[in-house]
């Protein structure tokens, strides 16, 4: 390979890693999967709660959305030292942040954030 094709700027959008690119993938098939649950009622997605849940408590720990939250971190760490970024993660992220009177609820969150990756309102 020349001096020219090694430095020589690609035309195209910049590709990921193979490695990377299987990690989003992880990623993106995880998320989905922990967003149709909480849909469906199951929280502890977008917040680990464990510090308030009780033996009544319809939270249960889940392990599945702490690993989430953990990619989703990494996968973000990773890909902003190369200048690049995933909307879904950064999305996620954002929606983990949401604390306080103004929370929708997980359940809501999540069938919103389904609704907009599906194309859906």
């Amino acid at each position: 390979m020349s001096w020219e094709e090694q430095f020589e700027p690609e035309q195209s959008e910049p590709k990921l890693p193979p490695d990377l690119g299987s990690l989003t993938e992880v990623f993106r098939v995880q998320l989905m999967a922990c967003l149709e649950e909480c849909s469906a009622g199951r929280g502890g997605l977008f917040s680990d709660r464990e510090h308030i849940v009780s033996e009544e408590s319809e939270f249960r720990s889940w392990p599945e959305a702490a690993r989430l939250r953990e990619l989703a971190f990494a996968l973000q760490t990773i890909l902003s030292q190369s200048g690049e970024s995933d909307a879904l993660c950064d999305q996620f992220l954002d929606l983990c942040s949401i604390h306080g009177e103004n929370d929708p609820g997980e359940p809501r969150l999540a069938r919103a954030f389904l609704n907009e990756i599906e194309g859906g309102s």
